[in-house]
């Protein structure tokens, strides 16, 4: 995951709202959003190659959600693959807190990662950079994002995505309830917005300025690497609807899966 924007709190009848895309090389092998087998009370896609995921929720409203913190020159080829980070919390029992605390003892066994995990009761950012120390932050209720740096460092993507969550929140349309409607027809319009960044407004994360215009997008149409996926969760007190859209080579649309839970 590349981009994940999030509303958490802010409405009393949704504590959560999360809208997200998933950039990856279109080569990697990605099973769709589903049940898993070998863990039925997670929903999440799956990474075919390492076993892990990027983004999911279980049936009593469990969230994890990951994306890489980019920085080339921290890459180790032997580290652990990210995803299991999200996928050993679904499928455990710990709260936020102490998984993160248990974290702080081996984050260094991963590169660099931003993880977000809500146990219903409180939402952490686990931060790791890849050469540092893993930094846990509690975080207030209110609207938050992550791409691939620390949490609100002011991408252009980021910002167009904080921006169309923000609007989403304010309108009467984003009232909770069961199933999909204009709330979902907004957040994938949000996640489908392909504007590229200006060259004044670009990062420098060590990648080179060709790379940084192809990823400043939200919505990245790739040939080789791009947007992957796109999801809305909306979490209720009595509700949980999630939706994926799949995405192929130059963002050509691939099929969807939705899911809408009494919990």
């Amino acid at each position: 995951m590349c981009l994940i924007a999030l509303g958490w709190r802010v409405r009393p009848d949704m504590p959560l709202l999360v809208i997200a895309n998933r950039d990856e090389f279109h080569r990697r092998p990605t099973a769709p959003l589903a049940f898993w087998a070998d863990a039925p009370d997670v929903l999440a896609g799956r990474d075919l190659q390492s076993g892990g995921t990027w983004m999911g929720v279980t049936r009593d409203g469990r969230f994890a959600a990951l994306t890489n913190f980019r920085d080339p020159s921290a890459q180790r080829p032997d580290a652990r693959s990210r995803g299991l980070l999200v996928s050993d919390f679904l499928t455990g029992q710990a709260s936020g807190l102490a998984y993160a605390d248990a974290l702080r003892r081996h984050g260094g066994d991963y590169n660099g990662f931003n993880l977000l995990l809500c146990d219903g009761n409180s939402l952490i950012w686990i931060g790791h950079p890849g050469d540092g120390e893993v930094d846990v932050r509690t975080l207030e209720p209110g609207l938050h994002a992550v791409s691939n740096h620390l949490p609100g460092t002011p991408w252009p993507k980021l910002v167009r995505a904080m921006d169309g969550l923000s609007r989403m929140l304010r309108s009467p349309d984003a009232a909770a309830a069961p199933g999909f409607g204009t709330l979902t027809d907004q957040a994938f319009a949000v996640l489908a917005d392909d504007t590229p960044a200006d060259d004044a407004d670009l990062p420098d994360t060590g990648i080179g300025i060709e790379w940084e215009r192809r990823l400043s997008p939200v919505f990245i149409r790739g040939d080789e690497y791009g947007t992957r996926s796109g999801t809305i969760l909306q979490l209720t007190d009595l509700h949980l609807n999630i939706e994926e859209r799949r995405y192929g080579s130059g963002g050509s649309y691939q099929g969807a899966s939705r899911f809408s839970l009494r919990r």
